[in-house]
């Protein structure tokens, strides 16, 4: 039953559709239902030893869910925020999964969390098309927005919130005040609020947020970036950079922050064995930095596939799509190792691994880490990636397109996608006239392929019902 409700994927190597379809499977045994005493009316993503709801993982878990055909909504945790705001426009980062309570901590006395509602209220509307939404959210993030800036916007225009805002807990950043990555998600939440006010046709709204974006963007760029080490920087209370490389720069590539020398400098970082390009990429701070440890140790080192996702949407920025997939492909080799290792050992998936090898990351002193089956987590690699950049599919349904980008051709594609009461199918496969893709579709959309190592695009129209094209033939 399960398998009929969200769409099959098809891929030459089998184990990485077996982790696609468990992912479900897990999801299916995970997805609970909210109390009267919590106030949550709908159902949620529940994970061991849970205490609370998450407001970084229920964005996170959103562009996952997206691709669940609605089976699983990827609207109501963050509605149980949204319905959470208080007048001056606060939305605390968790609640008791108990009570409803807000939970603060005096490490971050607002329950301040990594601000990215615009940009996952932007991709769902891209991946489910419904604009009444947009409309009646808008109010919420500006309202939200404008407390943060009221708390946390200091004389220079940066941002500055504690350390455990940015969910980075043991991350070698002492003395961090101005916290890069916050600084970065703010920039991204006014990108995309302006890019919504662009949907809606409310030309003050993309006026008032561009502005704040280019803003932040000349700030980071001025403030935060080193010539000396070519890279991005936390920043203590007096201005001095922290210069300690961690992965919250790659915040930057996803706001379209650096320029395009800067951009290739940071991307190079990437490639580079100590910098960020060891064998499962990428870990939270640089393999040359003094705190890194091959075993993790938390945030110093672990790879989590948080960030992973964050930086190769980041790459897509920038048109590195090739890399970004090889990227995809040997992390989610890694996720593969590590649940079916060598041996009698018994595997499982976790929100954080080893940086070299194959094996969950560890944490001295903290047992809790890393949770198993911790699905906010792992549905971005087993899903979205999947679906994204390893299949390599672009989906927006407003605009009726779908962009399947190839870095060359290979046996694969996605079967029974719904797009908002269209179910698709595009699968590509070689026979004996040569490499074809097979579509059906029960309404019209405007098709893209994008074959990189051939330098062939086309965009066609595809009419409902089935149809194929000869690559040889575009």
């Amino acid at each position: 039953m399960l398998k009929e409700n969200v769409p099959s994927v098809h891929f030459y190597d089998q184990d990485f559709v077996d982790v696609y379809d468990r992912t479900w499977v897990w999801l299916n045994e995970l997805w609970k239902s909210g109390t009267p005493e919590n106030g949550f009316e709908g159902s949620y993503i529940s994970y061991e030893n849970q205490r609370s709801f998450n407001q970084y993982n229920a964005c996170l878990a959103s562009f996952f869910l997206v691709y669940s055909n609605l089976s699983y909504s990827p609207f109501v945790m963050l509605d149980y925020f949204y319905s959470k705001q208080e007048a001056s426009g606060a939305i605390r980062g968790e609640y008791s999964i108990e009570d409803g309570s807000p939970i603060v901590t005096a490490d971050n006395p607002e329950g301040v969390h990594p601000p990215l509602f615009p940009y996952v209220e932007f991709n769902l509307f891209h991946k489910v098309g419904n604009k009444k939404r947009l409309k009646e959210v808008v109010p919420i993030m500006e309202a939200y927005l404008g407390w943060l800036e009221t708390e946390f916007k200091q004389e220079n225009g940066l941002y500055a919130v504690p350390r455990a805002a940015t969910m980075t807990y043991n991350m070698p950043r002492e003395g961090v005040y101005y916290p890069l990555d916050f600084n970065t998600q703010m920039a991204v939440s006014a990108l995309y609020m302006s890019a919504i006010g662009d949907i809606l046709n409310d030309k003050e709204q993309s006026f008032q947020y561009k502005r704040m974006y280019f803003s932040l963007k000349t700030r980071i760029n001025t403030k935060m970036w080193d010539p000396e080490h070519e890279f991005y920087y936390d920043l203590r209370e007096d201005e001095t950079r922290i210069r300690t490389k961690n992965i919250g720069a790659y915040w930057t590539l996803l706001a379209e922050i650096p320029n395009e020398d800067r951009a290739n400098r940071l991307i190079s970082l990437l490639k580079d064995p100590d910098g960020f390009g060891t064998d499962n990429p990428f870990p939270t701070i640089a393999a040359s930095e003094p705190e890194f440890s091959e075993q993790g140790n938390g945030f110093s080192g672990s790879v989590s596939p948080i960030f992973t996702f964050m930086v190769i949407k980041g790459l897509e920025r920038f048109h590195e799509y090739e890399f970004a997939r090889e990227c995809a492909i040997r992390h989610l080799y890694f996720l593969l190792d590590t649940l079916h290792p060598d041996g009698t050992d018994k595997g499982d998936l976790f929100e954080a691994y080893l940086p070299g090898k194959e094996g969950p990351a560890q944490w001295t002193g903290n047992p809790d880490f890393p949770r198993k089956k911790f699905l906010p987590a792992i549905g971005l690699s087993t899903i979205t990636l999947m679906i994204e950049n390893i299949i390599g599919l672009n989906i927006s349904l407003p605009r009726k397109t779908v962009d399947w980008i190839m870095p060359t051709l290979e046996a694969m594609g996605i079967e029974d996608l719904s797009l908002k009461r269209n179910l698709i199918t595009i699968l590509s496969s070689k026979n004996n006239r040569g490499w074809e893709i097979r579509l059906e579709s029960e309404k019209l959309y405007y098709f893209t392929i994008d074959i990189l190592d051939q330098k062939k695009k086309k965009t066609l129209p595809i009419p409902s019902g089935k149809c194929s094209m000869l690559i040889d033939k575009l």
